[in-house]
């Protein structure tokens, strides 16, 4: 008989901007490619790149003491990070759906300047 490790928890992107946002107790980490952070992020989200994350790369240190939520475009890249993350003892969660969802449910984005993004 097979089991089946679930692997970490995914949340809806409400529940992440909930989690993430103002006073919330995690940090949103854009797992995407340099290019898609700069074209729109959430705010306040940090960014490492999942490449990065997979060559060793360290967390940024807004991320290295409390929980963390990644996301990405679709939720393919941020649900291996979050695996990735819990391998090494992070408490990690991704976003379903990804930047996609989180635009989608009209939760904010903005580009590398701080003004009005889309998420790519």
């Amino acid at each position: 008989m097979f089991v089946f490790r679930r692997g970490p928890g995914r949340l809806t992107p409400e529940q992440a901007h909930a989690r993430t946002g103002e006073g919330g107790p995690a940090v949103l980490l854009d797992v995407r490619e340099a290019s898609e952070w700069k074209a729109g992020h959430a705010p306040g989200a940090v960014h490492l790149a999942l490449s990065r994350l997979l060559a060793g790369a360290a967390l940024p240190p807004a991320a290295q003491d409390g929980p963390v939520v990644a996301i990405c475009r679709s939720g393919h890249r941020s649900r291996q990070a979050a695996r990735l993350l819990a391998s090494r003892g992070v408490d990690a969660v991704d976003v379903a759906g990804g930047m996609s969802a989180w635009t989608r449910a009209g939760l904010p984005v903005v580009d590398g300047r701080g003004q009005r993004g889309r998420a790519i």
